[in-house]
């Protein structure tokens, strides 16, 4: 199994805080069932950047030790791009990374905002060949109040990563549900861990696809399970029509 989305490598940003952490949290990772994980280090964040020399160095270093200490785990170089303008040329020229080295590129939006420009530069991203990835749509509150622009942005080309912890609850219940509704629209197409350590921000793949299974059915879980491949692979992945999300209506005094 591909883990798309993981902040292992040590003392780049908010994820491990050291070789050990990124050691116990690529034999975790292992026990999750996970062979392939691909780093993701924040950049182009307000508080972190690694640009694609650096992480590709870290990477070779993670590497090294996961093989010295025999753990049965593959690292390779991405990075969690915070949007910005340059984006499209950086990544020609290896400052910005995409996942795995392949068209596919994981874009992170700041929690309360969707950038003005963001229909623009995906279709510059589409242009050079590069496929946006939208991470953890679930937990940005734009979307969450409209939903339409996260369908408008898919229905036009984009993906979207929902995160492990969001589906099993760690994260709260109206994530949980908005989760449910993105899933149900056929919004998401891959699932990864966003972890940043073995305590509260870990894997929680088990659990991630226990919830899925148990309401979308095994075919779902294996869609997802090989639409990571796929991405990691650099090949196409499997798409159901996106649909505009229909959120529940609440009952009132007993009456719809």
């Amino acid at each position: 199994m591909v883990d798309l989305h993981c902040h292992i490598l040590q003392g780049v940003d908010d994820g491990a805080d050291s070789m050990k952490t990124s050691l116990e949290m690529a034999e975790t990772a292992v026990g999750e069932g996970i062979s392939t994980i691909v780093a993701t280090p924040h950049h182009q964040h307000p508080h972190f950047q690694n640009d694609g020399a650096s992480v590709r160095s870290a990477v070779e270093v993670l590497n090294a030790r996961i093989q010295e200490y025999g753990i049965p785990l593959t690292i390779k170089t991405g990075q969690e791009v915070r949007l910005y303008g340059e984006i499209t040329k950086d990544l020609s020229a290896g400052d910005s990374l995409s996942l795995a080295d392949s068209k596919y590129v994981l874009v992170e939006f700041p929690t309360s905002q969707i950038p003005a420009y963001t229909s623009r530069l995906f279709y510059e991203l589409s242009s050079e060949g590069y496929i946006p990835v939208i991470a953890h749509p679930e937990r940005n509150n734009v979307f969450k109040e409209q939903p339409d622009k996260l369908y408008e942005l898919i229905k036009n080309g984009a993906l979207s990563q929902l995160t492990t912890s969001s589906l099993t609850g760690h994260l709260g219940k109206d994530i949980k549900i908005f989760s449910q509704q993105l899933l149900e629209a056929n919004l998401v197409h891959v699932i990864a861990s966003d972890a940043h350590n073995v305590g509260g921000r870990t894997f929680r793949f088990r659990e991630a696809w226990n919830e899925v299974e148990k309401l979308y059915g095994k075919e779902t879980v294996f869609m997802m399970r090989e639409n990571a491949q796929l991405i990691a692979e650099d090949k196409h992945v499997y798409m159901e029509p996106p649909e505009p999300v229909r959120k529940k209506k609440k009952r009132l005094f007993g009456i719809f």
